[in-house]
């Protein structure tokens, strides 16, 4: 959409991510990155950090699955996508406002780790593997069915 605003944050999970499934079946994982500047001072030949950003950020669908069965806290991670602000008043009656992310696309930082990539397959891979679970398996069998929940 026009106007939204897109961006690629570097940091590390704070947390695992947590995998949550609404009611119609779609898969949400929501984990925070902390994203820590660095400078470094030519005066006392050091790095020195600057103030920590702590990010909320939402996949959603096959990326939720993947992130939740793939990233875990510590990892460094690039996120990209499209910062929301949201407002709601807490427990006090105070108004707050938040930043999140919507996830576009997360992946492991290479700078100091490796990783082994595997691809999942499309929908009707998907399908076809939810058909040879047993429903006893499948949290979402009971409300939905044999079929897929999208």
């Amino acid at each position: 959409m026009a106007g939204e605003t897109v961006i690629t944050v570097v940091g590390n999970l704070v947390d695992d991510p947590e995998l949550r499934f609404t009611p119609s079946g779609a898969a949400v994982a929501k984990f925070r990155v902390a994203s820590t500047p660095r400078t470094f001072d030519r005066q006392t030949n050091e790095w020195r950090d600057g103030e920590s950003l702590f990010l909320t950020c939402a996949a959603w669908r096959q990326a939720a699955e993947n992130v939740a069965e793939s990233l875990t806290r510590g990892l460094r991670v690039i996120v990209q996508g499209r910062l929301k602000q949201r407002s709601y008043e807490d427990r006090e009656g105070v108004k707050r406002t938040v930043h999140e992310l919507d996830v576009e696309e997360i992946g492991a930082s290479l700078r100091n780790a490796t990783a082994k990539v595997t691809k999942t397959g499309g929908s009707a891979q998907r399908h076809a593997a939810a058909q040879d679970r047993p429903a006893s398996d499948d949290p979402l069998s009971a409300t939905h069915g044999n079929g897929p929940p999208f």
